[in-house]
């Protein structure tokens, strides 16, 4: 199998996490493409029809894309146990706001870095920062107990959401009223799956 990623999308970063939390990374080959939302990289474009990554190729059939999609997929592959029945409602909300927080926070991203000065919109961006503050309130507020259990998909999209928060937007200071997340944080940041896949570029 093979991941078509890019080494500073928070979305292959869940998956590359998830690779080696699982001991799964032998099984599949991490290739990098240089891929814009202006033009997809051919090979990304080959495996996703709307360019998009990451995506995984698979032996069975048409390659997998969506960083949720893959993240199921590779879970039931071996039965990790990431998405644990008994909670699963919760790990695939919490799931799903780490995802909302790194899709704003992408969208800040080409706003700032891809679009002329003059026609970027101080509104949208934001808009789109106040979306992930709301998530990060979400989190301390509500999620610290599940954060603080056994390993699930919901920390490593969490983890790999603030990552790319300080990455892209270190200067806007999520942590500023999180100070329970960014202990979190600070803790899960050096398990060894997240020290390896640390962001590039």
């Amino acid at each position: 199998m093979q991941l078509i990623m890019a080494a500073a999308s928070p979305f292959a970063r869940k998956v590359r996490v998830l690779l080696r939390e699982t001991d799964l990374l032998k099984d599949v080959q991490e290739v990098y493409v240089a891929t814009s939302p202006f033009k997809s990289d051919p090979t990304a474009q080959a495996a996703n029809p709307t360019g998009r990554i990451p995506s995984l190729t698979r032996p069975e059939g048409p390659a997998l894309y969506d960083s949720r999609v893959i993240t199921r997929y590779l879970d039931a592959r071996i039965d990790a146990g990431l998405y644990p029945q008994a909670e699963l409602w919760d790990v695939l909300t919490l799931e799903a706001t780490g995802d909302a927080m790194m899709d704003s926070a992408v969208s800040i991203s080409y706003e700032t870095r891809l679009r002329p000065e003059h026609m970027i919109s101080a509104d949208w961006i934001d808009a789109q920062w106040s979306k992930i503050i709301g998530g990060c309130d979400a989190l301390q507020n509500n999620w610290m107990p599940h954060l603080n259990g056994p390993l699930t998909m919901a920390h490593i999209s969490t983890a790999c959401a603030l990552g790319y928060l300080d990455l892209r937007h270190d200067v806007r200071n999520w942590r500023q009223g999180h100070d329970v997340l960014a202990t979190w944080f600070a803790s899960f940041a050096k398990r060894d799956s997240m020290v390896d896949t640390h962001f590039e570029g």
